[in-house]
């Protein structure tokens, strides 16, 4: 291949691609000495439905690779107020340099080639997936609008990837099987590639798979299915400013898993665990979120539902990771899940190569509800300070005794906290791209757009509705994660504290930042928030907290709106002219911001 395409679209992509479902006939560069390379394709491959679904399940193996793992987790999370430098962080410089800010062009997490990878592969599906159909009697044109809606939802959620981390990033739709083609193309504004990955998934949406066979039942969640591009819209419409859109896509994911639910109760008769039914809508507001036991003192359940065994009910979209020891869902091997050992710890070395923030500790007082902080799973679920190490997808299972935990003690209380650690090697928590309560945020955090400021009567009338809408969401995330059987009204939030937009904002913010803290959310979250206000004020304040950070340093450096974005890599500029240098950070060849500008 030549050099253009090895450092542009993946190195070797086609060679893998094709690889990837013929391993029987040896390795990639043997393969490719037999025939050439665009001929195997051509004449030899795309025959028949089985080379399609290899090809689609190659898109899937990419993302579930470690070093794609692995910028998921860095790009989305690792230079927010949630972590900082563990024990052996120094034993990867490009990590250390992320978490110092101290990011150049030279630096390896500015690589997205994986992302290009998928993006190729997908292409090519839609360019060769027609011939199949035309071919094969067995792939017939609703199976092909399936995959073409599949492929399109996952080429663009690695552009949503790219864009919410590099800003603007080349953009194409066109297959690239050829030496020839033009590789090096310029790259295309943030909002324009936005409004192509909408338009894309508004025109492939109706073809998307609404549920898999109950014979294939990893395949709900660990698949994209209509309410995966659902979800996606929903996010992409907020990221576009657009609320309108935002709400009615995140309702249409609600309305969906609501409906499995009922036919869930429906079809069993009853709740899994014995659980009342009437109790546990009131406990979530109707939502059908992964509920712990409702009674007893022992809490932690739901935790290994959604992050250990996967599939949960309220799980849209997520990459799967397992082994023999510790995967309850089937019987297929899954890859291990290495990023989260290596970052999170395991039982052998609980610390990895972060940990929470210093200032965490501190943070606790404020980003917890004061009247439940001590009954909120979440607190003990995302790390253990008394330990100082991440324990949310480091740990296996996580039991909460609440027997000798005080009401209205407002401390975490960790001496009846029983993390259960990943042996070395073994981690199995699966990666969620999409969950329930992620989309519910979403959508109160449009609700609280479209509010008005002040504090007169027509204000407060016109606020009314999405108050109550926007706080009705975001109660019955913090109701389940409540270790109290039964729930008591003292224990939870009212809606009376919440009477403004600035209060309910402050609100659905806190509570995205504590159910989701290190899945990949936090970084992108202040990006948004940034870009909507056109302003850095929230990004400087979070990045000042951390200890591996200067304060003096960050609060200059992120003045720059470009500074809240990644440097294009160094290597890639080499070869792709068009690519402009990200004036904020390092060439390569110089680390200053003055040099670079």
């Amino acid at each position: 291949m030549t050099t253009k395409i090895n450092k542009y679209f993946a190195s070797g992509l086609l060679c893998c691609t094709v690889a990837a479902v013929a391993t029987s006939l040896g390795s990639c560069s043997d393969f490719l000495d037999i025939k050439p390379q665009d001929k195997v394709i051509l004449e030899d491959f795309w025959d028949e439905k089985a080379d399609v679904e290899n090809v689609v399940s190659g898109c899937y193996s990419v993302l579930q690779s470690s070093n794609a793992r692995r910028c998921m987790m860095v790009w989305g999370e690792f230079r927010s107020d949630n972590v900082v430098s563990g024990p052996n962080a120094n034993n990867d410089a490009n990590l250390y340099n992320v978490l110092r800010e101290n990011i150049t062009a030279k630096n390896e997490f500015t690589k997205w080639s994986n992302f290009y990878d998928v993006i190729n592969r997908c292409n090519t599906v839609m360019k060769y997936a027609p011939k199949v159909a035309a071919a094969d009697p067995s792939y017939t044109q609703s199976d092909l609008y399936a995959t073409i809606a599949e492929v399109s939802a996952l080429r663009d959620l690695c552009y949503f990837y790219l864009i919410r981390t590099f800003r603007d990033v080349p953009y194409s739709t066109e297959a690239y099987t050829d030496d020839n083609q033009v590789m090096d193309l310029p790259a295309t504004p943030f909002y324009d590639v936005l409004d192509s990955l909408i338009l894309d998934l508004e025109n492939v949406k109706s073809y998307a798979v609404s549920r898999y066979p109950e014979t294939e039942p990893r395949d709900q969640t660990g698949r994209i299915t209509r309410d995966a591009i659902y979800a996606m819209l929903c996010e992409m419409y907020l990221w576009k400013k657009d609320y309108d859109n935002c709400i009615k896509y995140a309702e249409l994911v609600i309305q969906s898993k609501k409906d499995q639910f009922e036919e869930e109760i429906a079809k069993n008769g009853r709740l899994t665990g014995g659980a009342n039914l009437a109790t546990l809508r009131a406990r979530l507001n109707g939502y059908p979120l992964v509920n712990d036991q409702l009674s007893g003192t022992s809490f932690g359940t739901a935790y290994e539902a959604i992050f250990v065994d996967g599939m949960s009910r309220e799980t849209i979209f997520e990459l799967f990771y397992g082994n023999d020891r510790y995967s309850l869902r089937d019987n297929s091997q899954q890859p291990v899940n290495t990023a989260i050992e290596s970052y999170f710890g395991n039982q052998r070395t609980p610390k990895g190569q972060l940990k929470p923030s210093d200032k965490m500790t501190e943070d606790v007082k404020n980003l917890y509800e004061t009247k439940n902080k001590n009954l909120d799973a979440r607190i003990y679920y995302n790390f253990a300070f008394q330990d100082d190490v991440i324990t949310k997808l480091a740990a296996r299972r996580i039991t909460i005794n609440t027997t000798n935990i005080k009401a209205n003690d407002v401390k975490p209380q960790y001496t009846n906290i029983s993390p259960t650690y990943y042996n070395e090697g073994e981690n199995c928590s699966q990666w969620i791209i999409y969950r329930l309560p992620d989309i519910m945020l979403l959508e109160a955090e449009a609700l609280c757009q479209k509010m008005r400021e002040g504090g007169d009567d027509d204000v407060s009338d016109y606020n009314k509705e999405l108050l109550d809408k926007a706080f009705n969401l975001v109660n019955a995330i913090n109701k389940r994660s409540l270790c109290e059987a039964p729930l008591l009204d003292a224990d939870t939030l009212h809606r009376s504290d919440y009477t403004t937009k600035s209060l309910m904002e402050d609100l659905v913010k806190r509570e995205r930042r504590r159910e989701l803290m290190f899945e990949g959310k936090r970084w992108y979250d202040l990006v948004r928030y940034a870009m909507r206000d056109n302003n850095t004020t929230e990004i400087i304040s979070a990045v000042q907290t951390r200890d591996d950070v200067n304060g003096d340093y960050a609060s200059n450096f992120f003045k720059k709106m470009d500074a809240i974005f990644w440097p294009y890599n160094y290597e890639e500029m080499k070869v792709n002219r068009n690519l402009v240098a990200n004036p904020a950070f390092g060439t390569g060849e110089s680390t200053s911001y003055e040099k670079a500008k």
